[in-house]
């Protein structure tokens, strides 16, 4: 997964993991793949590209339960680990 910092302009570049347990439909990887692409000139912050990546994927998807875990390189000598969780209610 790569973004862009917003103070920088400097790319972030992590690992992202979607675990989810469908309803009725199911994400499309390719339209995952194209969806996750859109990401690469953003400006944002990695607390907030885990909370809308997940906020965008339940919404097409209405899922069970999902998690997005966004796993950031270090940078600056931080490392840093993003998770954003949703229960259907």
């Amino acid at each position: 997964f790569t973004a862009v910092c917003p103070w920088t302009g400097l790319p972030d570049f992590g690992t992202l993991i979607i675990s989810y347990v469908p309803d009725h439909s199911c994400i499309e990887l390719k339209s995952l793949k194209y969806y996750l692409l859109s990401y690469t000139g953003v400006g944002i912050v990695q607390e907030h590209a885990a909370k809308r990546i997940l906020d965008d994927l339940v919404a097409v998807s209405q899922p069970r339960r999902m998690t997005v875990t966004l796993d950031y390189k270090v940078r600056g000598g931080l490392h840093t680990t993003v998770k954003a969780h949703y229960d259907k209610a």
